[in-house]
């Protein structure tokens, strides 16, 4: 019997799923998908105002440091608790509650003016990132059970294209709104992307977990330290599941790159005589390297679980090579094309880790480990943009030094990760 693309039913149930496949026939994905566009856009939009707010208003880097490290501290507060939660909760109603709480979040950022109120974006950024800790393992939770097993690799590197694609072009048309209209209508468009996202998920129609959620609010919360306990003994026991999970840890020890962006965009490549245009502009290209990379790699390797794992040695490889040409480049289009390579690596790294714990862990402790995966990763990140403003701003060392020191780094996850594969397939 052949489907509505001319296959048999046995052919389709068989093969990977496609990207425009998956979102004209999984309606309930696509739903989740649109979700997710409009509130990376908005994000990225008062991501680039804010970033050129503190940085035109101090003129520090460790500003921007701060910033990335402040906001992420309430998260990983949060998110142990966060992934009993995921796994206990009704996880549509959570996504969709903390939507609505970063829509009113967001509108604070209109109350700022002058320098000496920096301390109020520390707090609704740092808000905010609470309420993406809960939202986002929901989201990664979610995805096996919206979607078949042979849309997965689809839908988690449509995940990432969709990041990166939204990154690009919310980066370029925020910094392009911020130089024409003002930085209040990047943070109201952001308020009003994140009340689109809840009406799409609210629209979903079926269930975001296996199972029925096990109890109220409260009960997750009281019983949560002990889950915790129980998702720590799992992971020890399975040494595949440990490699995969630190993956983006690894990835986020040189995650001060994103700093070197703003520094980069501000001071190095201003494009049209404005820090905001450079900043979206450095920010664009990451975006489009991102985007590109889970589509090349998925094209070129496969699927298969060796492959999987093989391309993230590569990644590192050659994410750490190109973040050095990054800061040796001389003209804005080379250090463009090199951040583009250097984050094609970094999204290969991200997808397939994650596509790899989706298949490794079960729906019951899904949500506590993607949680834990995102506290690591966060952790990682946080050091690296502090070490990188400290060094900018105390120590006075050369951006582009520091990024080649950044860019030399990443080949030693890529080792160890090679060293550990080789144990794990033994």
């Amino acid at each position: 019997m052949l489907n509505s693309m001319g296959m048999s039913s046995l052919e389709t149930e068989d093969r990977p799923a496609g990207y425009l496949e998956l979102l004209r026939y999984n309606p309930n994905f696509r739903k989740l998908w649109l979700g997710q566009v409009v509130s990376e856009l908005g994000d990225w939009l008062s991501t680039i105002a804010l970033l050129n707010l503190m940085l035109e208003a101090t003129g520090r880097a460790q500003v921007i440091a701060w910033f990335f490290i402040v906001i992420y501290i309430p998260g990983m507060a949060v998110g142990p608790v966060a992934g009993v939660l995921v796994d206990r909760l009704d996880r549509k109603r959570l996504m969709i509650a903390m939507d609505i709480v970063r829509a009113f979040l967001v509108l604070g950022y209109l109350l700022i003016r002058r320098a000496d109120q920096a301390w109020l974006i520390y707090l609704i950024a740092a808000s905010e990132a609470a309420m993406m800790t809960l939202f986002e393992p929901a989201r990664t939770a979610a995805i096996p059970n919206l979607c078949k097993s042979r849309e997965w690799v689809a839908a988690n590197a449509l995940g990432s294209i969709t990041w990166s694609t939204v990154l690009a072009a919310g980066s370029a048309a925020g910094g392009l709104v911020t130089a024409v209209f003002g930085r209040k209508v990047c943070f109201i468009l952001d308020s009003l992307s994140f009340l689109l996202s809840a009406l799409l998920v609210s629209r979903i129609s079926i269930r975001f977990e296996a199972a029925s959620p096990q109890g109220p609010l409260w009960k997750g919360i009281t019983s949560a330290f002990g889950d915790i306990a129980g998702v720590f003994a799992y992971i020890q026991s399975r040494p595949a599941v440990l490699a995969a999970l630190l993956v983006k840890t690894a990835w986020g020890l040189g995650g001060g790159v994103l700093l070197l962006l703003s520094v980069f965009g501000e001071r190095i490549f201003p494009l049209m005589g404005s820090g905001a245009a450079g900043i979206g502009a450095l920010y664009a290209a990451w975006g489009i390297g991102a985007g590109l990379g889970p589509v090349v790699a998925h094209r070129l390797a496969g699927e298969k679980r060796r492959a999987l794992q093989n391309s993230i040695t590569v990644a590192f490889f050659a994410s750490g090579l190109f973040y050095a040409a990054f800061g040796q480049a001389r003209a804005f289009l080379p250090a463009a094309f090199a951040l583009m390579i250097a984050h094609m690596g970094g999204s290969v790294l991200w997808v397939f880790s994650t596509v790899l714990l989706q298949r490794d862990v079960p729906d019951d402790f899904r949500g506590r480990v993607f949680a834990l995966d995102f506290v690591l990763f966060f952790l990682g990140f946080a050091a690296s943009n502090y070490f990188a403003g400290y060094f900018l701003d105390t120590l006075h060392l050369n951006p582009r030094t520091i990024a080649v020191v950044l860019g030399a780094y990443l080949p030693l996850p890529g080792l160890l990760w090679a060293l550990a594969l080789r144990r794990v397939r033994k």
